[in-house]
């Protein structure tokens, strides 16, 4: 199955500064994640018979220009089911059909994947993925305690790691030729961080700045309250999974910890 991926210039956190959009097939061609408009995307839409349009997640650096392209392309409009509110939101369309996970479109499978955001898919062509911002190929993907969810995103990395696909395609940078290992590597940053925050807790930590001031050995300068996030969303698992005490401005360790 042919997939086309182009780079388009976002607003975005990734280092990169653009996020990919996708068209995958040429006869009942999907266009995933059409995040602004650009020459080079209007022609690759034009050489292909376009019949759906859907985004990984509804993020702003993933819509920009899904309106556009659903008009253009008089495609069928995609959003996840249970999330048609959210969707509509974010792209100021009114989705034709729902997906969830097993869902078929053009040839791609869905596959549910939260944990960046709620309504977060992966799309399995052949033997590859489509992962959005579930997997990067440098650098972490942010997981906020504003709407992310570290139990939930681990367990994406380990759905995706189980499926063993030949490559990744992911929502920023080139193309990842070695899955698996960069899935290893996201997992072990995850329990690394994890680790260390739970250690500043059990070292006496009972805010989250002094979390912070712990567990990060770099300077936070431009990205403190993206940490302060990233942070709180850990204690939020760990106060799941009963090893903290949190209530969303003070922390200590629980007994059994």
């Amino acid at each position: 199955m042919e997939i086309r991926q182009v780079a388009v210039p976002t607003e975005t956190l990734a280092p990169v500064g653009s996020t990919n959009a996708y068209v995958v097939g040429r006869e009942d061609a999907v266009l995933v994640d059409p995040a602004a408009r650009t020459d080079e995307l209007d022609r690759v839409v034009e050489n292909r018979d376009v019949s759906h349009v859907l985004v990984t997640h509804a993020h702003p650096d993933h819509v920009g220009a899904f309106a556009h392209y659903a008009e253009v392309c008089n495609a069928t409009v995609w959003a996840r089911a249970g999330r048609e509110h959210r969707f509509e939101d974010a792209t100021g369309v009114v989705a034709d059909s729902t997906f969830c996970d097993g869902t078929e479109i053009g040839g791609l499978d869905v596959m549910e994947t939260p944990g960046h955001a709620p309504d977060h898919v992966a799309l399995a062509a052949d033997g590859a993925m489509l992962t959005g911002d579930v997997v990067v190929s440098s650098g972490s993907v942010v997981v906020g305690d504003d709407e992310g969810d570290v139990r939930a995103y681990l367990t994406s990395l380990r759905r995706l790691y189980a499926r063993n696909p030949d490559r990744l395609y992911p929502g920023h940078g080139p193309v990842i030729e070695n899955p698996r290992a960069e899935i290893e590597r996201l997992l072990a940053h995850r329990l690394d961080r994890e680790a260390t925050i739970l250690a500043a807790v059990r070292a006496g930590a009972t805010t989250l700045d002094e979390v912070l001031d712990a567990a990060y050995d770099k300077d936070l300068s431009g990205v403190r309250d993206l940490a302060r996030r990233t942070a709180a969303a850990h204690l939020d698992k760990l106060a799941v999974e009963s090893k903290v005490d949190w209530d969303g401005e003070r922390v200590r360790p629980t007994e059994e910890a």
